[in-house]
């Protein structure tokens, strides 16, 4: 009887777990899922980045021409973006801020958005450089521009 014992609790304890071969093929299964998955996840993170930036460029410029009301112009380069949540030194009539965050300053990669009055393009040029922050691009790099 002591026999018939030691036979089914052995025989129960290899039942009980895993086997190093079935492990590995789970492993390599999620490897595989993740090397698939990962690029398309990333590739949708870089296009809501750029979505945001033109979200946020489109509320500054609101921002901006609720300046302009107050105000009667646009704040200066010198003044930047800056003027929307501090009174400036000549904003006798600024009634702000216009901007709640100070984080709404700065673009999805971390870089300040670029603001010039006047601007090239119209009164004022609002824009952000993207991922690469220079100059050009394409996808995730682009330029995201008020005009």
């Amino acid at each position: 009887m002591e026999a018939m014992r030691t036979a089914g609790t052995r025989r129960r304890r290899d039942e009980a777990g895993f086997t190093l071969l079935e492990l590995l093929v789970v492993m390599i299964i999620l490897t595989l899922l993740a090397t698939i998955a990962a690029p398309q996840v990333l590739g949708y993170l870089g296009g809501a980045r750029t979505d945001t930036a033109r979200i946020q460029i489109g509320n500054l410029g609101t921002a901006l021409d609720l300046y302009k009301l107050d105000a009667g112009r646009y704040p200066t380069t010198g003044e930047g973006l800056r003027a929307l949540i501090e009174r400036p030194a000549e904003g006798e009539r600024w009634r702000g801020p216009y901007v709640k965050k100070k984080d709404s300053l700065i673009d999805p990669w971390g870089t300040p958005y670029v603001y010039v009055a006047p601007g090239r393009h119209g009164v004022y040029d609002l824009s952000s450089l993207g991922a690469d922050r220079a100059a050009g691009g394409a996808d995730e790099d682009q330029d995201i521009t008020s005009w």
